[in-house]
Parts: structure tokens; sequence; C-alpha cells
């Protein structure tokens, strides 16, 4: 300590020659003072040059981020367009083939219809020439079968043949002959035509038998021609049959395939319309595209040679800027190391200690006002007496009197309507909620008073518990809290003496190590700061500059970019105020020569005081100490049960509170709707059938029902006239309300009036 008292005193000379006399402060101090001045003041420089170069990198990054994102914008728009216009072309193309097959399509539907057309009426007319002839043939055979069965020759009637006999033998020979005669050409011409549509090998039969002579009675040979002429009929008869059933098959297909068929020329005429006006617009779209191509193409090409010209400006701002900054920080790292060497806790004793100051700016905050936007509507007086008359009969209610007062008010019978439905529902609601809230109060009720009473009672049990133990912990001198704190007390005051001297013992001893090393390192100190400071000040002789940066515009550009460092003429530094601090410092160091070895004294004779007072301490600590464990486990164990009693205390305390708090809190509400709750059932049944009352007088005004008719002729809109003039249902009001053409209308509803 006595060497440090001596350094100061050194020092004294350079403090009165040196330093302000009215500041007080040592020659160390105000090095250290100069060098955190200069350590600010680089700060600020910086911040500045910092402020300096985001300004202008923000002018790089705005810039090249906008002309970067311009320019992939409209690289992104040229391929966009490109691609748009190839798109275009290759469409236009194929839509012009689209269209050309659609129009060969169509041709191709036309002529297979045509066609088909033909095939149709050829295979019904074969039809019906086959139906004649089958009807012609088959009337013949049964005409021949007939005549055949006249004169008994159908061998399936054996006794039409006996009958025939009999019937013969009553004719005269005259009348006889005469007849056979008639039956003879009958049966031949029959036969002669029936045969035409035999079979060959049955038409030698038949031709057989129409050669043979006519005798009038039974033979085998007329038998066999009536059995092939029925046999003929019936094949006739099922063929004609078989025939009908192709021929209706036949108009079934053929319907259905010119139904499909229209079906496709009608969708190949939409969609070839479709195609050519797309076409159309292919077109346009194609020429306006590649105008845009041409203007994006152009935009890119400038802001590719603005990023051209600034990138390379940027960086060269970014380069000074690191330079600034790393020569600023070496300035810092030197200032500060210098600093570091002065005014560190190690040269406290050596240079004394400098309290730092600070300042503090304020912030303002900014106001924001908002305003309120304000709505009025008004419309024509309507209708109302009767309205407001049952509103006003049915009593006072907050719900009747907004109804009223939007009546008063002229609002439109759809808003009052719109109301009285919105407060209907709001009452039937009320009703419900009501009932809801009476059955509850009734119920929380009874199970509230129901857990009060239980607690209670466990309350006061436990109460009788904690009071027991609450005496056996906390009675003075002979409860157990009492006892450990003086057994404490006792123990602190033991412990509290074994630090106080062993504090003192070490604080002694630190000063005494401190006072035989500060002399000596107060020269190396005073050195590292000189050696530090100067090698930077001449490192940095080599960045200054003659002439300054001449700043100009970029290409295309209305203004200069910002200015940087350029009136500077490099960096330089704060060259001065390092020099002054290396004057004081050297002064110093020349001052700082003296004594080392004053210090020594009083050690031997202090540390065996100690070891006496400490030895006798330790043994009354560990006699105390063993006192204090058995009080301590018997207060554990009381606490325990206390804890235990208390918690149970609270828990059932708080739910007794909590229950009669909760009864409080419903009381209100519960005794009110019980005691209105008739009250209230009864009212709201009077507002609703006032409400009904008031909602049908409306809706029967002449002025509700006209406001009704006008909405609806106001929903036509610019079809109103065309509506009213030919009416709702005529195409004309369709298809204005449709917003299409009245043919356009009439092709999909062809049933329309006026189609």
């Amino acid at each position: 300590m006595k060497s440090c008292r001596f350094v100061f005193l050194t020092l004294a000379a350079y403090i009165t020659g040196r330093c302000n006399a009215s500041s007080g402060e040592r020659a160390v101090t105000e090095v250290v003072n100069m060098l955190k001045k200069m350590l600010a003041k680089s700060k600020a420089d910086g911040d500045k040059d910092r402020e300096i170069y985001a300004k202008f990198m923000c002018y790089c990054r705005t810039n090249k981020a906008d002309k970067e994102g311009e320019i992939k914008k409209r690289t992104k728009e040229i391929s966009i367009l490109q691609s748009k216009i190839e798109e275009l072309k290759g469409g236009t193309g194929k839509l012009s083939s689209e269209c050309a097959k659609l129009a060969a399509d169509i041709d191709a539907n036309e002529q297979v219809r045509g066609k088909m057309m033909k095939i149709r009426a050829k295979e019904e007319k074969a039809y019906n020439d086959l139906k004649k002839d089958m009807q012609v043939a088959m009337k013949l055979i049964s005409s021949a079968i007939k005549t055949l069965a006249e004169v008994g020759s159908d061998q399936s009637l054996a006794e039409a043949a006996r009958d025939h006999d009999k019937f013969m033998a009553g004719y005269g020979k005259k009348k006889k002959k005469k007849s056979l005669l008639r039956l003879d050409a009958s049966m031949r011409e029959a036969l002669s035509a029936a045969a035409a549509f035999l079979p060959l090998k049955h038409q030698e039969t038949v031709s057989a038998f129409l050669q043979a002579p006519f005798t009038g009675s039974y033979s085998a040979q007329s038998g066999e021609v009536v059995g092939i002429l029925k046999d003929m009929r019936d094949t006739f008869k099922s063929n004609l049959a078989s025939a009908t059933i192709q021929e209706k098959k036949a108009e079934v297909t053929f319907a259905r395939f010119m139904l499909a068929k229209i079906g496709a020329y009608k969708d190949m005429n939409k969609m070839l319309k479709a195609k050519k006006d797309e076409a159309g617009d292919n077109d346009d779209e194609l020429a306006s595209s590649k105008e845009k191509l041409a203007e994006t193409t152009k935009q890119k090409g400038v802001c590719e040679a603005f990023l051209k010209e600034m990138t390379p400006l940027c960086a060269a701002k970014t380069k000074e800027y690191n330079t600034r900054n790393m020569l600023r920080m070496n300035e810092d790292a030197a200032v500060s190391e210098a600093i570091a060497i002065l005014d560190r806790d190690s040269s406290f004793n050596l240079f004394g200690k400098v309290d730092a100051t600070s300042k503090e700016g304020g912030s303002s905050e900014a106001l924001v006002q908002t305003g309120v936007v304000h709505e009025h509507r008004s419309n024509a007086a309507l209708a109302k007496f009767s309205a407001l008359q049952v509103l006003r009969t049915a009593g006072q209610s907050f719900k009747l009197a907004q109804v009223a007062a939007l009546i008063e008010a002229d609002n439109p019978f759809t808003t009052v309507l719109a109301k009285i439905d919105e407060i209907l529902k709001i009452v039937a609601k009320e009703g419900k909620v009501d009932k809801e809230k009476l059955d509850f109060c009734k119920s929380e009720r009874k199970k509230g008073q129901a857990t009060i009473k239980e607690k209670s009672s466990k309350i006061i049990e436990l109460g009788s518990k904690i009071d027991k133990l609450t005496d056996e912990i906390e009675k003075p001198e002979t409860g157990l809290n009492d006892q450990i704190k003086a057994t404490e007390g006792m123990l602190a005051e033991n412990a509290g003496n074994q630090r106080e001297q062993t504090k003192m013992r070490k604080k002694e001893y630190e000063e005494y190590e401190e006072t035989m090393q500060n002399v000596l390192k107060a020269k190396e100190l005073l050195s590292s700061a000189i050696r530090v400071l100067t090698k930077y000040y001449k490192s940095i002789e080599d960045y200054a500059v003659d002439d300054a940066e001449a700043v100009k515009k970029l290409p295309g550009e209305d203004d200069a970019r910002p200015e940087t460092w350029e009136a500077e003429k490099g960096y330089r530094g704060q060259d001065s105020s390092g020099k002054k601090v290396l004057e004081m410092l050297g002064y110093i160091l020349g001052q700082t020569k003296g004594e080392e070895n004053l210090a020594k004294k009083d050690e031997a004779s202090s540390k065996a005081k100690y070891d006496k007072s400490m030895a006798a301490l330790m043994t009354e600590q560990r006699t105390l100490q063993k006192s204090l464990v058995k009080f301590t486990k018997t207060l554990a164990e009381k606490k325990l049960a206390l804890l235990q009693a208390n918690k149970d205390l609270k828990k059932t305390t708080a739910v007794k509170e909590k229950t009669e708090a909760y009864m409080l809190q419903i009381k209100p509400g519960c005794d009110f709707i019980t005691k209105n709750f008739d009250k209230r059932n009864a009212h709201r049944a009077a507002e609703s059938a006032a409400l009904t009352k008031a909602k049908s007088l409306i809706k029967n005004t002449a002025v509700y029902k006209s406001a009704v008719a006008e909405s609806d002729l106001e929903s036509l809109g610019a079809c109103r006239a065309i509506c009213t003039k030919k009416g709702k249902l005529h195409v004309k009001c369709k298809a204005c309300l449709s917003d299409v053409s009245i043919p356009g209308y009439c092709a999909g509803h062809p049933d329309t009036k006026g189609c």
C-alpha cells in the first residue's frame, strides 16, 4: 500500500503542472478519459459511416432488388409471352384443322343421314310389297282350301266326306251336273291362283290334280292338295309375322340412329361456331402479345444496362466501407487495449478509479386520430297508425318500442317485418332460457346448502387440531421454534465470528500481496499502452490520399448517387488526439520508478492470533449443532402434521367459501327468475300477440301490397318495360331476363310463348 501511495505522489507533479487545476483528476485518469472520448468519437464516426453506407447500400439493394425483380419479372413475362405466342400460333393452326375436320364431319353426317333415309325407304317399300304379296297369297290359298272343302276334299274331316255323299244323293241328275260344273270352275280358278305361290314340288302336285277330270266325289289327290295349301298358308302367316317384327325393329333402329346423328350434327355446328370465334380471338390476342413482348424486352434491356454499371460501383463502396471499418476497429482495439491496460481492476490501486457517465436519449410517440363515419337513411312515410296502436295497447316493452320506433321512423316494410320476425324468435328463445334458469336455480340451491352444512362441521374439527399443534411449535420459550431459534442464533454468532476473523485475515494477506505486485506492474502497463497506440498510428499512414473521389450520375438516372466519404481524402483516424495521449503516457512512465520493498510487516504475529481464536470457536460450534439436530427433527414431525391439517382446513374452507360465494352469485338471478317467471311468461305472450297482429296489419295494407308489387317490377331491372308490355311468360321478357337473344332462348325453350 505504501508503494501505491508513492506512485500517486510521484504523479502529483504532473497533475499540478499539466492538468486543469479545477478538475482535480489524476494524470492517468485524464489519459483514460481522453482515450474514452476517442472511442466515443470513433463510435460516432462509425455510426455516421454506417448511416452513410446504409443509405448507399439501401440505394444499391433497393435498386438491385427493384431492377433484378424487374428483370426477373420481365424475363418471366417474356418467357410467358413467347410461350403464349407459340401456343397461340399452334392453337390457331390446331383450330383451323379442327374447323376443317368439323366441317368435313358435318358434311359426312348429312350424307350418312341422306343415305340411311334412302336405305330405310327401300326397306319399307320391300316390306310393304312383301306384306301385300303375302296377304294376297294367303287370301287365294284360303279361297282354294274353302272351295275344295265344299266338295269334301279335306282329308282331316272324314265326317264331312260322308255328309257330302248324302247331300249329293238328293239331287237329280240334271241339277247335279250343273252344280258340279260350277264347283269345277271355281275350284280350278282358286287352285291356279294359289299354285303360283307354292314351291315347285307342290306346284306339280296341284297341276296334276287340276288336269284330272272332276267327278264331284272325294279323292286322295284332292286331300293332299288341301294339306299342302294349309301348310303354305301357315308358313306365309309365320313369315309375315317375322317380317313385321323385323320391320318394327328396323324402324326403331333407324329412329335412334337419326336422333343420334341429328344430335351430333347440332353439336358439331355449335362446336364449329365456337372454334371459329376462338380462332378470331386468338388472332387478336396474338397481335397484342407480340406488342407486349417487344415492349417488355426493351424494358428488360434498360434494367440490365443499369445493373451492369451500378454493381461494380456498389462493390467498390462496400470494399471501401469494410476497409474504413477495419481501420476504425484497429484504432478502437488499440485505444481499448490502452484503456484496459490503464483502467482495469488490476490497475485500480495504481491509477485511481474513474466513474463513467452515460446519457439517455428520449423518445417520442405519435398519436393516431381516428374518425367516425355516420350513415343516414330516410324513406317515405308509410301507413302505420293501426300497427302502432296494437303495439302500444300491448303494454310497455323495449322490444315493442323497437318495432314502434322503426315504424314511426318510416323504415321500409321489409325492415319492420324482419325486425318483428327477429323479435318473435328472441321472445320464444327467452321463454326457453327462463325455464332452464328456473330449473337450474332449484337444483343448485339444494346441492349448495347440503355442501355448506357438511364443510362447516369439518372446519370446527380441524381448527381444534391446528391450535394444539401450533402451541407445540410456536409457544414462547418452550415452543420448538423458540428453542431452535435460540440454538441457531448462537450457531450464527459463532459462524459470524469465524467468518469475520477469516475475512480480516484474508484481506490483510491480499493487501500484502497486492502491494508487492503493483509497483512492478506499473511500468509494464504504461509501456504496453504506449506500444499499442504507437503501432496503430504508424499503420494508417498509407491510407491517406491527395485527391477526393468524384461523385457522378449512373446511366439512365436523373439524380446523382448518394455521397459517402469522398471529401475525407482517405482514412486518417484520430491521429492528433492519439499523439497527445502518447505524450502524456510518456511523462507518467518516466515518473514511475521507486520503492518496491516497504510492505513486509506483522505477517507472522497476525497469523498466530488467528489460529488460536479459530480453534476455540469450532469446539463451541460442534456442541450447538448436536442440540439443533434434535430440535429440528421434532419440529419437522410437528410441522408435517400441522401442514396436513392446514391443507385440509384450507381445502375444506375453500370448498365452503366457494359454495357460499356461488350461492351469493346466483342469488340475485335465481331470486328474480323464481319471483317473476309467471309474470315474464304472460308478458312475452302479450308481446308475441301484439307483434303478430302488427305484422298482419302491415301486410294487409294497400301500401305494403303496392310496395311488394313495385319491388317485383324493380327486380325486372332493364327488362321492366318489355315484361310489363308482353307479360313475364313471353319469350321477349324471358330472353331479356336471361340476357340472351330471342332465337337463342327459343332454341333452348321452344315451348315458350312467342317462339
